[in-house]
């Protein structure tokens, strides 16, 4: 994939953080996607409250931590970044 023409279109670190929480096969926490992503804590967690309120993932807490999760709507958004990454 021509990762250069990705970016043109879609910001790196929300697309990846997207596919990330797709792909997880384990739950997943803002400081493992930080890590994931290659990111600090304070900017991935930034991006998630964005997110939240654009109704894309969702926020559960287990203790101190917060589990993260997708949507119904995330899941479709992060299907079809995905499958443009993919196509590139």
């Amino acid at each position: 994939m021509n990762q250069t023409i990705f970016t043109v279109f879609f910001r790196e670190k929300p697309a990846q953080m997207m596919i990330h929480l797709k792909n997880s096969a384990t739950e997943m926490y803002a400081s493992s996607l930080a890590k994931k992503v290659d990111c600090t804590y304070s900017h991935v967690v930034k991006i998630l409250q964005a997110m939240e309120k654009a109704g894309l993932v969702n926020f559960e807490k287990t203790g101190r931590l917060k589990l993260l999760s997708l949507t119904k709507k995330g899941e479709q958004v992060a299907e079809r970044i995905d499958s443009i990454k993919t196509i590139l």
